[in-house]
C-alpha cells in the first residue's frame, strides 16, 4: 500500500470522498481539452481581432456552438487574447475665471426651465427669467406645454 508522510492514499482518498483512480490520474492538458474552443476563437480572431470576450461569446452562440460562457472565457484568458481596457479621455485643464458680477439691474438675465408633477400625475413646466443683479423674477410662465412661440413672446415682452 502506498503511503505519503505516514498516511495511506486509500485513507486520504476516503476522507476526501475521492476515488483512487481520480487521485492517480493526471488532469488533461487544457490545450487538448479545449482544442475545439481554441479553433473556433482563432477563426473569429482572423476576421475580428479587436473584439472582446463577450462579443466572441455572443457570436459563438449565434453560430450554434454548445459551450457555455465560462468555458469560452476561461480559454480566451488562457490564450492571452484579453484586450486592455480603454483609458479615460482627459479634458485639458481649463483656467478658472472669476464669476461675472453685474454692476446694475437689467444688465444680465438668467432663464431656466423647471418641471414638476401634480399629485394626480399631470406634468407642468415653468419658464423663469431672473435679473442677476437683484435676483428679481422678471417673468414666470407656467404651463403643461411651453411652445417656442410662447417662450419668444415672454422674452420679447
Amino acid at each position: 500500500m502506498q503511503e505519503i508522510h505516514g498516511v495511506s492514499i486509500v485513507r486520504g482518498c476516503t476522507a476526501l470522498s475521492l476515488t483512487r483512480s481520480a487521485y492517480c490520474q493526471a488532469p488533461p492538458d487544457w490545450h487538448t481539452r479545449d482544442r475545439e474552443v481554441i479553433e473556433a476563437l482563432n477563426q473569429l480572431m482572423e476576421g475580428h481581432p479587436r473584439w472582446g470576450a463577450w462579443k466572441y461569446i455572443a457570436r459563438l452562440r449565434v453560430l450554434g456552438y454548445p459551450w457555455n460562457h465560462k468555458r469560452i472565457y476561461r480559454t480566451y484568458k488562457q490564450l492571452g487574447l484579453n484586450q486592455p481596457g480603454r483609458t479615460k479621455r482627459r479634458l485639458p485643464a481649463r483656467p478658472s475665471l472669476p464669476v461675472f458680477v453685474p454692476e446694475g439691474p437689467t444688465e444680465v438675465w438668467s432663464a431656466d426651465f423647471v418641471s414638476d408633477a401634480l399629485y394626480q400625475g399631470t406634468r407642468f413646466r415653468t419658464l423663469n427669467i431672473i435679473d442677476d443683479f437683484n435676483r428679481e423674477a422678471l417673468a414666470v410662465e407656467v404651463g403643461t406645454s411651453l411652445r417656442a412661440e410662447r417662450v419668444i413672446r415672454v422674452l420679447e415682452g
